[in-house]
């Protein structure tokens, strides 16, 4: 048996869960870059979940798209955060309805038996922690791919 290789992948969407630093840096490099309406955010008090439904750039898919001279492709994936105890926003308005974000990275620190702080770093500023009983994060692609609007790969200044 081997690891799985970005070529193996198709437009298989892609299911993934981290429960550790080490998953949750895979799942961080699949999300860098998604962008978002402020709208998608979404925090369940009672069930202790938050969610976002976001457009996530393919980077698993960047090298075979080069390769073949496909266009760059997006898709949407729910992002889920579970056993939340406390949400704050840091360097926005999330009463600002056509407010669009971009993910561009997730981190978590450690706290006491399991806990810890999750964050969400936002460009422009911004970031979105968590406060959790346990890490577990969860990535699900819900649509098929389709092509990115840019037609390009996100790029950092």
């Amino acid at each position: 048996m081997t690891d799985a290789r970005f070529q193996d992948g198709d437009e298989d969407p892609l299911r993934l869960v981290a429960r550790d630093g080490e998953d949750l840096k895979v799942i961080s490099l699949l999300v860098q870059d998604a962008v978002l309406p402020v709208t998608e955010l979404k925090f369940d008090a009672r069930r202790r979940r938050f969610a976002m439904l976001l457009n996530r750039f393919r980077w698993e898919d960047r090298a075979e798209a080069e390769l073949v001279g496909r266009a760059y492709e997006r898709v949407r994936s729910v992002l889920v955060i579970e056993d939340v105890r406390k949400v704050q926003s840091f360097g926005f308005d999330r009463g600002q309805k056509d407010l669009v974000l971009s993910l561009l990275s997730m981190s978590f620190e450690p706290g006491e038996d399991g806990s810890g702080r999750l964050t969400l770093v936002l460009a422009g500023d911004g970031a979105i922690a968590l406060d959790v009983e346990a890490l577990e994060v969860r990535l699900d692609d819900v649509t098929r791919p389709y092509r990115a609007p840019s037609g390009k790969v996100p790029r950092h200044d």
